[in-house]
């Protein structure tokens, strides 16, 4: 037991540094420091390297290498101001802060579910800074809880926990997230969920997502077809200027019999969402995380 906690502390002492620096400079500067960390972080990550070429070059078979490796580029670049935000989460923290850098697309739907007193989960997926969502929803005006991995580093762990909640969201573990989550759309709170990991295939139904089999978590089609809870897809995307445009999208209601049929076509139709919206901003994916797996594709 001291031994891990010898090993957690240590592993954490350069986090602690680096989010040391992302907070104490100003942000522009900080996400720019970001931007260049992730361009260079190319070079120690090889095998990332190679999972995202492989994920672009399979997506878009009639695009070429140099085509691939300018979006390889971009995209590592686009992590890079991604971690160094998220290292300065909380610093976002007013209705000014909202309104300068953030600009919302489709808030009547959220409106509207409010004034009808309805829950409703939040669909997004690992697309430009999804983790600003726990403060735009709240600064609108509105109850939610998100669901997220816990870290394998407690302290680590801890560091993001309290960055999530800073505004007033509460996280929910994913490991034991059904329960809660029903209890929070009962409550009429809004909870927002990632769609696009890979999981394993004991939870998983299998869905066609840029062409090719991979492994979804079907809880959100689970519960809402069980519930006839509305499904609201928002997606956060990062512009040039390093401000960012929210698109909340039209509710979606499943009004079919719960069946295992009826929860892979809602799960299908709900990443044919999320890979349109990468598709508009292929760069803003997390286009080095294994989400394709062999297992998947063998079936």
């Amino acid at each position: 037991m001291q031994k891990q906690k010898l090993i957690n502390i240590i592993e954490a002492i350069p986090f602690f540094t680096l989010a040391a620096i992302a907070r104490t400079l100003p942000r522009i500067p900080a996400l720019k420091l970001g931007r260049v960390l992730g361009r260079l972080s190319q070079f120690v990550q090889p095998k990332r390297v190679k999972t995202a070429f492989d994920n672009l070059q399979r997506a878009y078979p009639d695009q070429d290498k140099v085509w691939i490796n300018h979006q390889i580029r971009l995209n590592f670049e686009h992590l890079g101001i991604s971690g160094m935000e998220m290292l300065r989460l909380d610093k976002f923290s007013t209705q000014q802060d909202l309104e300068e850098n953030f600009t919302i697309e489709g808030q009547e739907h959220l409106d509207r579910l409010k004034e009808n007193n309805s829950g409703a989960f939040l669909l997004s997926a690992h697309i430009g800074f999804w983790e600003i969502g726990s403060f735009v929803i709240q600064k609108l005006g509105f109850s939610c809880d998100f669901v997220a991995k816990t870290i394998r580093n407690p302290y680590v762990d801890q560091f993001f926990l309290k960055q999530r909640e800073a505004n007033g969201a509460h996280c929910i573990d994913s490991k034991k997230g059904a329960r809660r989550i029903i209890k929070s759309l009962a409550s009429n709170h809004f909870v927002g969920l990632l769609l696009d990991q890979h999981i394993s295939k004991k939870q998983a139904v299998i869905v066609n997502f840029f062409n090719r089999p991979a492994y979804a978590t079907p809880i959100i089609p689970q519960i809402a077809l069980k519930n006839k809870t509305p499904i609201v897809p928002i997606f956060i995307y990062r512009n040039d200027d390093f401000s960012y445009r929210v698109v909340i999208e039209k509710p979606q209601v499943f009004t079919e019999k719960s069946t295992p049929e009826s929860i892979q076509h809602c799960t299908q139709k709900l990443t044919d969402i999320i890979e349109s919206a990468v598709r508009k901003h292929p760069t803003q994916w997390f286009w080095v995380h294994r989400r394709w797996r062999e297992s998947a594709e063998k079936k």
